[in-house]
């Protein structure tokens, strides 16, 4: 009998207001190699820098506080069900 295929579970990425991705679920993150960057073990979620001036590439480090970075983008309002 053959086992029903899993669905994988799903990532989220989450903008944060002024801060950095969030990014939810089981990933890996490569770099421009193909290298894999370590995760750190038993998190839901790992922070990716978007201001550019974290120490800690592509992590967030917190810097995005003291750089004034802003960033308020908010996605389009779902259109009205038809019918």
């Amino acid at each position: 009998m053959t086992e029903p295929a899993q669905t994988p579970p799903a990532v989220t990425i989450r903008c944060r207001l002024d801060g950095p991705l969030l990014v939810e679920g089981p990933v890996r993150i490569l770099d421009h190699l193909g290298n894999a960057f370590v995760l750190p073990a038993g998190k839901p979620a790992v922070a990716l820098c978007r201001c550019g001036q974290s120490s800690k590439k592509p992590f967030c480090d917190g810097t995005h506080k003291q750089c004034g970075f802003k960033a308020d983008q908010t996605a389009p309002p779902p259109e009205p069900p038809s019918g």
